[in-house]
Formats: C-alpha cells, sequence, structure tokens
C-alpha cells in the first residue's frame, strides 16, 4: 500500500501550546474506497469521472449542509461527557465533508482542560479507521523508525510543551472525503468555592447540521443542586436542559443550525467558548464520605462546618518593566480588592519586585483599616520597569515568616502561605530555575505553602507549578487581559479561606494498600480533599471502624462509609455510570502524585524507579504521560502516525499529562513568543501545502528583498520580490482603519554584481497615528518619536521603551520587537556584514504576524493579505530544475505561471536562515499583488498608501 498520509510537523509554542497533526496528500487507494459505512457515516460512491457522488442517505443533501468560502461542511459536531463521582469521560466527535473542487484541509482542533489525560483518538478518513495505543516513549520511536525504514510511516506529531491544552490534527484530503474525528479524554473534577465545575470546550470553527453537548451526571452522595450558567452568551438563553434526580442529573444543550447562526443571515456561528456545568453534593455533617467498587475505595473529604484560621499572608508581586500596561493595571485593582478581603485576625505585607526587591513593610502587620488602606496607596504608586529576580524576591519573602514564627509572633493555629504574582522568567539575579526551585525549598522547610499566580502569554508555568507543588501549594496561569483582575480574585478566594492544617489521614493497613497521597499541609473551605488506594473487600469491617482523619486544630474526625453493597447496585443498574471510576481516579491521583514526587526527588537513583513506575502505570492504564507516546496506526498496522511529546530540555518533568500549555514559555521578556522561531525539518514534496517554520505563520520580507506571504487557510507560502531603485520607500502595511502604517526604504548593494544591483531595507519606519507615535529603525539606531520629543537606542543596546501602551524590545545586534497593546507586535531583523565587504551592505528584515488585528481597510505589499485571497494551484509540470517545477495559479482573476522553490527566514539562523518552500510569483509578483508594484511607492518614511 502506497503511503496513506505524508505530514509535516510544526510547534506550535505562542498563543496557545499543542499536540498537531499536519496530513497530506490522501493517495488513490483512499480515494478508491467505495460504499463504506461507519458509525452513521454514509457510504461514498464515485462517478465515472472520479468524483464522489455524495450520499443522501444519512448526511442529507449537501444542500442541508451550510459551508463557508472553503466549502468544508460540518455535518455533526458531538460532546458526550459523563461525571461518575467526580470522574469526567469526555467524547468529542466530528464529521466533516469537502465539498470543494479541490484538495484542502479540514482541521480538527479542540482543547483540553490542564491537568486532564488524552487516552485515546481515532480517525476515519472514507471507512480507513486508525486508532491509538499507548508506549514506552522510545520504543514508539523505535516502532516509527523502523515503520519509517520500510515506507510505512505516515507521520511523526510532536508538542514542544508538557502541559497541553490543545488537540489539533490537520489532514488534506480529496474532493467529496468524509472524515470523522473522534477524541478521548478523562479527568477529576475539582471543588472550588464549594461548586464542582466541569468545563468543556465547544467551538466547532461553523455552523453544524447537528449539534450536540450532552453532560450526564452519576454522584452517589446525592446531587444537592445542577446549575449551568450562561457561559456561551445570551444568544443561547433557554437552549441548555436540565434533568435532576437524587443521585443523577442530564443535562442537554442541542441548538438547531438556525440557532447556532449570529444572525438570522449570516453563514458564520456563535457556537464559540466553554459549556459549563456547577453542581455539588450531599454531605454529612463530618463532610467524609469512602466510596468503595471493583476492589478500590475513594474518600472524598469537605467539611464545611468550622471556623477559618488565621493567615499569615505575603503578596509577592512582579513589577518588572514586562508587567507595564494591562497586566499591571489589573494587577493594582485585583490587589486593592483582596487587601479589602483580608480578616481582623490576619497579618499580612506586600513585597514588590523588579531588578530590586522592596517590602512595604520588613514584618508582619496586623489587617488593621488603616495598614490595609496603607498598603492599597502603596499598590496604586507602583511603575513598572527593570528585570525581574524571582529568586531574591521569594527568599525575603520566607525570612520574613521564617523570622516571625521564629519569635513567636504567629498563633499556633494560624495558616502561613506565600503568594507570588508574576509574568515571565528570571532576568537578574540567579536564573537557573532548578537552583531557584532549591532555595526556596531549602527556606520553606515545609512550615508553609506558596502559591502562584502566572500572568500572561511569556510566563514560564511549568517552573511555577513545580515551585508551588513542591511548597505544598497551586499555582494557576492567569491570561494578560480585561479579566486579569477577576480571575485573580477568584483564586486567592479558593486559598482565603483555611479550616484545617496539617491533615493526616490513618487507613487500617489490613484493609488497604497503594493508597495515594495521605497527608496535607492545608484544607481551605470550599474546596475536596481526595484520597484513593486499593481495597482488600474482606476486610470491610475494619475500614468502616478506623478510618479517621487528623488535624493540628481539630479534634478526631470519624468518616462515613457508604454501604458497599448499596453502592454496588446502584452503578451496575445505571448504563451511563462508569464502571471502572474508582480504579481510574486511583490511577490518575497516583500518577500526578509520582510526577510531583519525581521532580523533588533528591538522588538520581530514586528519581529513575519513580520514572519507570510512571511508566508502568502509563501503559496499564492506557494514558499519555511525558514518558510514553501515542501510536497511532490503520487496522492492517501498514501505515503509523506518531503522537510525541519531547521533553524541554530547559525543564524538568513537570506535574501533569498530556496537556498544554496556552502558550509556551519566552526567556525574552517583553517579545512575544512567535519572534522565537523553532525551525523543523521540511521533506520537499511539489504538492504539499507550505507549513510554517516557526512557532506563528509569519509574514515577512528580508535579503534582496523577498516577501514570503503565509495564507493560514489554504496553508501555502507564496514568494515574490520587489526590485526597485535606492531610495525608494515601499508601503509594506497601510491601514486607515487602525491608523498603523509601515514603509520600508530601499538602500543598494555597494556595486552591481552580474550586472544587477542588488537591493534592501536600510531604514523602515512605522506610524501608529492613533498613539501620535512614530518609530524609525535603521541599520544603526531604533528611535521612538513623539513630536518634538524623541528618545534614541542604538544596536548595541539590550532595553525597552514604553510610551502610551507601545513597547520597543531591542536585544542587542539581533531584533527589535514593537508590541501594541494585545492588538499588533511586529519584528526587526538586522543583519550585519563585514564593513569592509566589497559588495554587500548592512540591511533589515521585518517578520509581521497574520494574527494582527488589522481592520478590513488595511492595504500594502502585506497589508492586503489581512484578507485572505482565494488561491487556486494546479496543472503541476516539471519546471527547467528537477528540483523547481512549475505550476499554474489563479487568484484574483488572473492566471499565471509560479515556480516551486525555497526562500529564507532568519529569525533562528541569521547567517544561513531556514528554508521555506514557497509558490515563487515572478515579475515583482504581478497577478498575486493588487495592480503594480511602483503603485505602493510612497513619498516619505511615515505616508499612507493613497487609494486608486
Amino acid at each position: 500500500m502506497k503511503h496513506l498520509l505524508c505530514f509535516l510537523v510544526f510547534f506550535l509554542v505562542s498563543g496557545v501550546g499543542s499536540f498537531d497533526l499536519v496530513i497530506d496528500e490522501i493517495p488513490d487507494e483512499v480515494e478508491n474506497l467505495i460504499d463504506l459505512e461507519i458509525d452513521g457515516f454514509p457510504s461514498s460512491s464515485k462517478t465515472r469521472n472520479g468524483r464522489y457522488q455524495r450520499s443522501t442517505s444519512d448526511w442529507g443533501y449537501v444542500g442541508d449542509l451550510v459551508e463557508d468560502d472553503d466549502k468544508i461542511g460540518l455535518y455533526s459536531y458531538k460532546v458526550q461527557s459523563t461525571i461518575t463521582s467526580r470522574l469526567a469521560n469526555t467524547m468529542i466527535q466530528a464529521k466533516m465533508v469537502n465539498n470543494a473542487k479541490r484538495s484542502q484541509h479540514i482541521v480538527f482542533d479542540v482543547q483540553v482542560p490542564k491537568g486532564a489525560f488524552i487516552d485515546n483518538f481515532t480517525m476515519d478518513v472514507n471507512g480507513i479507521t486508525f486508532t491509538s495505543k499507548i508506549r514506552e516513549k522510545s520504543e514508539a520511536r523505535k516502532m516509527y523508525s523502523q515503520a519509517k525504514a520500510k515506507g510505512k510511516a505516515a507521520g511523526i506529531v510532536r508538542s514542544n510543551a508538557l502541559d497541553m491544552e490543545n488537540f489539533k490534527t490537520e489532514v488534506n484530503v480529496p474532493p467529496g472525503t468524509r472524515i470523522q474525528f473522534e477524541l478521548h479524554y478523562h479527568e477529576m473534577i475539582r471543588r472550588k468555592l464549594s461548586s464542582y465545575e466541569h468545563v468543556i470546550s465547544v467551538k466547532p470553527g461553523r455552523l453544524a447540521k447537528h449539534m450536540e453537548v450532552d453532560v450526564r451526571i452519576i454522584e452517589p452522595q446525592g446531587l444537592r443542586y445542577v446549575h449551568v450558567p450562561n457561559s456561551l452568551g445570551d444568544h443561547f438563553d433557554g437552549i441548555t436542559t436540565i434533568s435532576k434526580g437524587e443521585k443523577k442529573a442530564h443535562v442537554s444543550f442541542k441548538p438547531t443550525m438556525a440557532q447556532q447562526r449570529k444572525c438570522p443571515t449570516c453563514s458564520s456561528t456563535a457556537v464559540d467558548g466553554n459549556f459549563v456545568v456547577q453542581y455539588d453534593v450531599n454531605r454529612e455533617t463530618t463532610g467524609g464520605e469512602l466510596e468503595i467498587f471493583n476492589g478500590y475505595f475513594i474518600h472524598f473529604f469537605a467539611p464545611e462546618n468550622l471556623d477559618p484560621l488565621p493567615k499569615n499572608i505575603l503578596f509577592v508581586i512582579d513589577v518588572s518593566g514586562s508587567m507595564w500596561g494591562l497586566k499591571m493595571k489589573q494587577t493594582i485593582e485585583a490587589m486593592k480588592a483582596i487587601l479589602s478581603e483580608l480578616r481582623a485576625a490576619d497579618q499580612f505585607s506586600l513585597i514588590d519586585f523588579n531588578h530590586n526587591v522592596r517590602c512595604w513593610r520588613d514584618n508582619l502587620v496586623s489587617a488593621t483599616p488603616a495598614q490595609v488602606e496603607d498598603a492599597k496607596k502603596y499598590i496604586q504608586a507602583i511603575h513598572p520597569n527593570g528585570g525581574t529576580n524571582i529568586n531574591e524576591a521569594l527568599l525575603r519573602a520566607t525570612f520574613i515568616l521564617n523570622e516571625a514564627q521564629n519569635l513567636g509572633m504567629l498563633d499556633p493555629n494560624s495558616v502561613s502561605m506565600i503568594v507570588l504574582v508574576s509574568d515571565g522568567d528570571p532576568t537578574v539575579g540567579e536564573l537557573k530555575l532548578t537552583t531557584i526551585q532549591k532555595n526556596v525549598k531549602q527556606s520553606i522547610k515545609d512550615e508553609f505553602s506558596l502559591f502562584c499566580l502566572g500572568i500572561g502569554f511569556d510566563v514560564d508555568y511549568d517552573f511555577l507549578q513545580r515551585i508551588a507543588t513542591d511548597n505544598r501549594g497551586m499555582a494557576q496561569r492567569i491570561f494578560g487581559n480585561q479579566e486579569t483582575s477577576a480571575q485573580m480574585k477568584n483564586f486567592y478566594n479558593q486559598v482565603s479561606t483555611p479550616l484545617l492544617k496539617k491533615i493526616q489521614f490513618n487507613y487500617p493497613q489490613e484493609s488497604v494498600s497503594d493508597v495515594t497521597q495521605s497527608s496535607f499541609h492545608n484544607y481551605f473551605g470550599g474546596s475536596e480533599i481526595v484520597v484513593a488506594g486499593k481495597v482488600d473487600t474482606e476486610n470491610l469491617q475494619h475500614l468502616e471502624s478506623i478510618v479517621t482523619a487528623t488535624a493540628a486544630n481539630a479534634e478526631l474526625v470519624m468518616e462515613t462509609l457508604r454501604d458497599v453493597e448499596e453502592l454496588d447496585g446502584f452503578m451496575k443498574k445505571d448504563k451511563y455510570a462508569d464502571p471502572e471510576f474508582t480504579k481510574k481516579l486511583w490511577a490518575y491521583l497516583t500518577v500526578n502524585q509520582m510526577l510531583a514526587e519525581r521532580n523533588t526527588a533528591p538522588t538520581a537513583a530514586l528519581k529513575r524507579n519513580i520514572t519507570k513506575s510512571i511508566l508502568q502505570m502509563s501503559l496499564d492504564h492506557h494514558i499519555v504521560t511525558p514518558f510514553t507516546a501515542m501510536l497511532i496506526e490503520n487496522a492492517e498496522k501498514d501505515e503509523i502516525m506518531l503522537a510525541d511529546q519531547p521533553k524541554d530540555p530547559r525543564r524538568g518533568c513537570c506535574p501533569g499529562t498530556l496537556g498544554l500549555t496556552p502558550n509556551a514559555p519566552n526567556n525574552n521578556k517583553g517579545i512575544p513568543a512567535w519572534a522565537n522561531a523553532t525551525a523543523v525539518p521540511v521533506s520537499y514534496m511539489p504538492e504539499q501545502r507550505s507549513p510554517p517554520v516557526s512557532s506563528l505563520s509569519i509574514n515577512r520580507v528580508d535579503n534582496d528583498p523577498h516577501f514570503i506571504i503565509h495564507l493560514p487557510k489554504s496553508q501555502r507560502n507564496i514568494c515574490f520580490n520587489i526590485n526597485s531603485e535606492p531610495g525608494k520607500i515601499l508601503n509594506l502595511v497601510s491601514d486607515p482603519g487602525t491608523g498603523v502604517v509601515v514603509n520600508g526604504q530601499i538602500v543598494g548593494a555597494k556595486k552591481t554584481e552580474n550586472k544587477k544591483l542588488n537591493t534592501y531595507f536600510g531604514k523602515i519606519g512605522f506610524y501608529f497615528k492613533n498613539k501620535g507615535l512614530k518609530v524609525e529603525i535603521t541599520t544603526k539606531t531604533i528611535t521612538l518619536k513623539d513630536g518634538s520629543y524623541s528618545i534614541t537606542l542604538s544596536w548595541s543596546d539590550t532595553g525597552h521603551i514604553i510610551r502610551r501602551q507601545l513597547l520597543i524590545s531591542v536585544k542587542k545586534e539581533s531584533n527589535v520587537t514593537i508590541t501594541v497593546g494585545e492588538e499588533m507586535s511586529f519584528m526587526v531583523l538586522l543583519h550585519r556584514v563585514w564593513k569592509n565587504h566589497p559588495v554587500n551592505v548592512d540591511f533589515l528584515g521585518i517578520y509581521i504576524p497574520p494574527e494582527n488585528q488589522l481592520s478590513p481597510e488595511a492595504h500594502g505589499l502585506i497589508g492586503q493579505f489581512a484578507s485572505e485571497p482565494e488561491v487556486y494551484i494546479h496543472h503541476q509540470r516539471p519546471g527547467q530544475a528537477p528540483e523547481k517545477p512549475q505550476a499554474t495559479m489563479e487568484v484574483k482573476g488572473n492566471k499565471f505561471t509560479v515556480t516551486r522553490g525555497l526562500q529564507k527566514d532568519y529569525r533562528t539562523d541569521r547567517v544561513l536562515g531556514t528554508d521555506v518552500p514557497c509558490w515563487f510569483v515572478h515579475n515583482s509578483g504581478k497577478g498575486f499583488i493588487d495592480g503594480h508594484y511602483k503603485d505602493y511607492l510612497v513619498p516619505h518614511l511615515y505616508s499612507f498608501l493613497k487609494k486608486p
């Protein structure tokens, strides 16, 4: 059998991290399949001309499907989730069809909750089914390599982040192809603020003929309430139905196609967000519940009838330059609200840090109204700037708490904690993350807890998660947007009411074994402690009478054992209940506990033993962890894909599972992650779509000047050169809607070569009209102009310039990044040559992500592609050179010949560059760009482009 699928792989390390499959070319064998039907998929058959005839048996007529301009129809989008005693098993399924007359990409892109275990993925392409299995990582790679050597390997998939939150599959399919994707994952629903909250991402991306979200809840303790907030918006008021019984509930969301539309005449869907189900269970007065089923026990512990304990809390706030703008504004707002919620019995202080560390008070003070008001004034006066010294800030905080304890200033029943708020990696002082982790661990000495809030896209969330888990706390990512303040306050509310400290659960050894973590530093109101283990069902009487919980500030707490026979009968009668819920919960808790223990293992030998245990658990329970990989293969096992998860060499293993961070961390504070390209090997294939070579697809102009335009929808790179005269100024972006202009001035080489004078960009100008700011970048200086005021940095500097929510970040002799709030960013790359070179001169390259929020009025050599044109490439044929085939391109009503070739991306290698495959348009982009390139000449560096 020929290659069924040919993959190209890319990393997505900004925006959101991902688990990406990019699959190109379905071969003839798949196209020739006829009369196949799978799980409700209608059969496909071909007409005499070889095209698919669409079936009407199950999918309905073609007209029943609403298609976007890409002619991709979404037949159904189904989410089914069943919660059995806090264990949620979720399945997301999409059935799609390519109704275009050409091959194109179909994308399955879903969000998976952080910490969930992906345990299965299947894909059916016209009846050929791919299923998954888990293998030890090196074994899986070996199997893939062997398959590749035999020509049977379909592709390799990698994720650059160990805390994944996206699963994305992208398949290039021929006309008429029907494809089904199905992803399964499970997670434990955690209790926060007195409620269990099950969050399901529902983002189908287009109208679905059949749309359904179906959630079933089975809780033996009994349901106190079930609530579905209107998280998808007022558009869907009254569509969700809730059916609640004593111990079961059913939630259904089935909008019709008409209800899905953003407006009555719109072809786009309004279903784009999170579907949320909240509930709580009934509890005995002790707050304890033991459930025993199929040889395992689950112990739920959530007492509420206790008085809050006093807190000793230190807030440690990052005020470095990268916190400037909205992040700092929202942090100040949140901190003022949090300070107002401190209780009279609490003690507190504030530490703010950049490259220096400052204390509002050098010791803890009582939360009196006067002290709280003074702290708010201190917070309000903060102005972010400088670097980030996390190590010294945390050590200062631990010193204050340790000193207070040594001096007897802390109530014995009080709970001490540190709350760190930061948005990035350390840049000053101790930079090695493992050393910082070790220093903080030694200073805290298990006496108090560390909680971490990571703000924005550049934060090293894995590090914050490790250091928090290492010190009896937890971490949470906060997105740097308008919701930052609310998210921070929500996180604080989860830890603001300690009820118990130093809790120890005691289980009779003759009854149980392999118990997960049974001692806890704190219990906070509104949360829940969960312990699991294996149980000897012949000795249940011991379990009922001896299980106890002790705490430093409370009397002995007896636990309630749910009648085993009653639970057994209840579970077996319910067809939706997961019969392995206790086993899966035990495995979930055990693996996460071992991952945390591995991070703090004092010896290499212990770490190796823990790794072996995690690996065995992963294989036994079919879950993806940092030490396993998922092999995806067809029934004949002659086509194999590898879903891999390489370890980030910058960090150790982190607690968590196959998951994804919304953004991979970036060492260059203040510089968007897209500016740090990750090159990937690209095998040359004449007709394949061109994958981006970096974390995000970039439109770029570099070298002589070579333009590379990435078209996200069709996944193509289109290239062209502009040969203009030195001194001329070309408009790259002209957007009256946002008031943004980007122009580049041409500079020539020192002399001609082969009767040709090479030209480059020697100066680039940015004009942000709405801010009244201009930026001029030459090969010598970077200048910000604000009316008569100006400030200049040289390329020998590393630093930041901030003005009216515009941030200029300069990396010495390398690049400049301009960031405009949350809306736009641009990168200018410096190319240096030997100053005595007889021909070449220094020049600049510019890189612009297509995600920039330009208006529909945007134009210019690059700006016009903010609205992607439909490009049709066909009739491929040999070119003058074997490695440069030709084809016919049709775009904007024009038809012309293009040549397949390679251009350079210089972000990772400024000397040799990284090859980017693209279709090259000759004659200065004629036919691809609007008009002639001379139409884009402007008189001044900050001129808008005049409309023709």
